[in-house]
């Protein structure tokens, strides 16, 4: 049993964890704050402030921050003043709210989106993938994804993306012009749903694969957003791998100097309201053997 750290807590519902410039970047959704902090927790500054909700995080090649904006579907640029300005306006293309997102060397943003009302149990539908240039451009890049979720790429140019409702990490492979190519199943956990109900559906999940990191071995810790747990997984879906964390997993990533601390974000769910009347979020942390890879 690996022994597990207490980074930072009294948080409402942390997302998005990743490891730049020697410290840890993490999205608290309802306190609607970016943070960043120390491997040890320490130092703990508020990045910025994100009225829409933020999610996802990346950087442009020449370091400004690119975050999602859940509730207004936006994807907005922090300028060297601090301002946050609009990268781009995601609401005519998705159909819930954007979410989780990988962005590439050349800036170019991969994001997923919902594909339904989460929040108000509507029912289960397949969505788009996006691809937004660092113009601004936003093109769709891939449909019929199932809750689009953590994302990753490879140090040889394969896209992984978890599909939360999907029970399975599909696989592309990225053309120069930043179009996918070539999909194919990763890791396959169980059956696409047949059920739209949204209780139902995740009642067919095996695994629910949310936020995710990649190591140097070719393996992907994925965090099982329903199982309390973080998997590493083997392309091909062999589970190499188990950490119960003892209350939901919601995203997890490699960091650290040396690229071998996992770091988790943990919460007992994510409902908007619960999460936002209490301040049980809290990033933890364990040492592992293989250090980080790709991006993020």
């Amino acid at each position: 049993m690996r022994e597990m750290t207490t980074v930072l807590e009294g948080l409402s519902f942390l997302e998005c964890p990743r490891w730049h410039e020697d410290r840890i970047w993490v999205s608290d959704f309802y306190t609607h704050q970016v943070l960043s902090a120390r491997e040890d927790g320490s130092d703990l500054r508020l990045e910025a402030e994100v009225p829409g909700q933020p999610s996802g995080l990346g950087w442009l090649p020449d370091g400004r921050l690119l975050v999602i904006s859940q509730r207004d579907h936006r994807l907005l640029r922090r300028e060297a003043d601090g301002r946050l300005v609009t990268h781009a306006d995601l609401s005519a293309h998705v159909g819930g709210d954007p979410n989780d997102m990988v962005v590439d060397a050349q800036g170019r943003a991969y994001v997923g989106n919902f594909g339904f009302d989460l929040m108000n149990h509507a029912p289960v539908a397949p969505t788009v993938l996006l691809r937004v240039d660092p113009d601004g451009t936003v093109t769709q890049v891939a449909d019929d994804m199932w809750f689009p979720n953590g994302s990753v790429l490879t140090d040889n140019g394969v896209l992984l993306v978890d599909e939360s409702f999907g029970n399975r990490v599909t696989a592309f492979d990225v053309a120069p012009d930043g179009s996918l190519v070539n999909r194919r199943v990763w890791a396959s956990f169980g059956d696409l749903p047949t059920e739209t109900d949204l209780e139902a559906a995740m009642g067919q999940l095996v695994v629910a694969p949310d936020g995710c990191g990649l190591d140097a071995e070719g393996s992907l810790w994925i965090a099982d957003a329903f199982g309390g747990r973080v998997l590493r997984v083997r392309e091909g879906g062999e589970v190499q791998e188990e950490i119960h964390v003892g209350t939901g997993a919601f995203a997890c990533m490699l960091g650290g100097p040396d690229g071998r601390t996992l770091f988790i974000c943990t919460a007992p769910d994510s409902d908007r309201t619960a999460r936002s009347a209490a301040r049980e979020g809290r990033l933890i942390s364990c040492r592992v053997e293989v250090p980080h890879a790709g991006r993020p």
